[in-house]
């Protein structure tokens, strides 16, 4: 009796929550112009202005950050699931891009200056989020939700809010209403991006989207201009909406993609979701390039290199993911069989190149890290992977880092190896390779080589070539994360050409 009193208590309880959400959804969408009125809202387009943090490549991890500012234009069909985003993108010091992103249903494209390729399964993941969860959506999604409930009350913004909580496509999400306005402050969900270039390396992310600046729209819809999103408690993305449409007349075309985009974009969704659900990838990884005896360069999105040594191999960088830390791992048995992995350099802070250092961590391998990278590197060691869990998630065991704060040796022999903290200015999170035998450099990330031959960008070539000369190193050769063997002498003359370039007027 008993404890039948108790579930009794408990269903009633938990109905309660589910009629004060409800109640607190309905008073949203009440201000927002009506549920019918918002129910009837079948498609918007706008034109906006925003800037995105480049968090994970930017000089600190705490920032200030390097900003990419962006011109966006955007329609969205609710009705058919599609989404058409234009967006002309700068940062400082490199040319304008264009990003054309088409998703329809159950496929996407993305072009990038004119040059149109089939989108990933984070494409449709990313436009389904913002047709489901954006502000024009977000209460019809959260009514519809069979277990909608009422959180506690919290303060946000110095104001008091009400919190409904629910699930959508398995992933929890809250909502936090004004208290005073009825209408959503904020959107919060919990979800991973397997594949998404950034955000794929920490796991479960949680993102969080204020709305704010809302104005009075067409057919009584109040409607936020202003949308900032955070992610993982970093200031992601804001953007200003200046030019709004309710339920436009779009183009036929307007979200078309051709058939054989369809297709190509199926085939590689299916693999792709296979072996991140499997946690299996057994594809080979590209021959390699030998830059000496015992020293193999795997070119590719982010290069490898394995170094042979007598006791062991080293693996220089960790990038991408534990999948391709997984790859690398089976290329070196494949290449050095019976050898152990005994060490894994990993020498930025950017995300992608570290992204692979959990499959390493997680069998014990020493990591090779510069000193200032130990939070970083810390955090992601320690983000929670409860969705796509990985080795180390399986099976959590403690970092074995090495803090690199100055010249340390690794191995002997022709392949012996010695670390640099390159501590330059825009370069202080990033470390130099040198084989001292074989007087040859690997740089980290820091520049890029232009399609012309020129070098992106002058001030970190002068902080590599400044951090050589520091250290009285003597290469003839160097390569890079995303350059391929070259001779050293370009590097001071490319310093030369931009200090005598002509000052530029307007």
């Amino acid at each position: 009796m008993v404890a039948s009193f108790a579930s009794f208590a408990l269903r009633t309880a938990a109905d309660d929550s589910a009629e004060k959400a409800k109640g607190y959804v309905r008073e949203g969408l009440a201000q927002m112009g009506g549920e019918e009125q918002v129910r009837a809202i079948h498609s918007v387009s706008f034109k906006a202005i925003g800037h995105r943090n480049e968090l994970e490549q930017s000089e600190r991890p705490e920032g200030p950050y390097i900003v990419e500012y962006d011109q966006i234009s955007e329609a969205r069909d609710f009705a058919t699931g599609s989404l058409k985003e234009t967006a002309e993108l700068k940062v400082a010091t490199q040319p304008k891009f264009e990003m054309v992103t088409v998703v329809n249903g159950d496929a996407a494209t993305v072009s990038f200056a004119g040059q149109a390729q089939a989108g990933s399964p984070g494409t449709t993941q990313s436009a389904q989020e913002d047709l489901n969860l954006g502000p024009e959506r977000i209460l019809i999604t959260a009514i519809e939700a069979a277990d909608l409930t009422a959180e506690p009350d919290t303060v946000m913004q110095s104001v008091p809010h009400h919190v409904v909580r629910f699930t959508w496509r398995h992933l929890p999400v809250k909502v936090f209403l004004n208290a005073n306005t009825g209408l959503p402050t904020a959107v919060e969900w919990v979800s991973a991006y397997p594949f998404d270039t950034f955000w794929s390396a920490w796991g479960d992310v949680t993102t969080r989207v204020y709305y704010s600046f809302w104005s009075l729209a067409a057919g009584g819809i109040h409607y936020p201009l202003q949308w900032d999103e955070v992610r993982n408690g970093l200031p992601d993305r804001t953007v200003t909406i200046d030019d709004l449409e309710i339920n436009p007349k779009l183009a036929a075309d307007e979200f078309s993609i051709p058939d054989e985009m369809r297709a190509a974009f199926k085939t590689y969704a299916e693999g792709a979701r296979q072996r991140i659900e499997s946690g299996v990838d057994t594809r080979p990884l590209p021959e390699p390039v030998e830059l000496a005896p015992g020293i193999l360069h795997f070119q590719g999105p982010w290069n490898v290199t394995l170094v042979k040594q007598s006791d062991g191999i080293v693996v220089l960088e960790a990038p991408i993911s534990s999948l391709y830390s997984m790859r690398v791992t089976a290329e070196a048995q494949k290449r050095f069989p019976g050898i152990p992995i005994k060490a894994v350099i990993s020498t930025s802070d950017s995300w992608p190149h570290f992204a692979g250092v959990r499959e390493y961590v997680a069998h014990g391998i020493p990591i090779y890290i510069v000193d200032l990278n130990r939070p970083i590197l810390t955090r992601f060691v320690g983000a929670p992977r409860t969705i796509y869990p990985d080795t180390l998630a399986k099976s959590p065991r403690t970092a074995d880092f090495h803090l690199v704060a100055g010249k340390t040796s690794l191995g002997e022999g022709a392949n012996r190896i010695e670390i640099y903290p390159l501590r330059g200015e825009t370069s202080e999170r990033q470390m130099m390779v040198y084989f001292p035998e074989l007087h040859l450099l690997y740089g980290s990330d820091p520049f890029q080589k232009n399609e012309d031959g020129s070098y992106f960008y002058p001030q970190t070539v002068w902080e590599l070539v400044h951090a050589v000369e520091r250290e009285k190193l003597t290469p003839e050769k160097f390569f890079m994360m995303h350059i391929e063997l070259t001779p050293w002498s370009e590097l001071p003359a490319a310093i030369a050409k931009a200090e005598s370039a002509p000052a530029k007027s307007k």
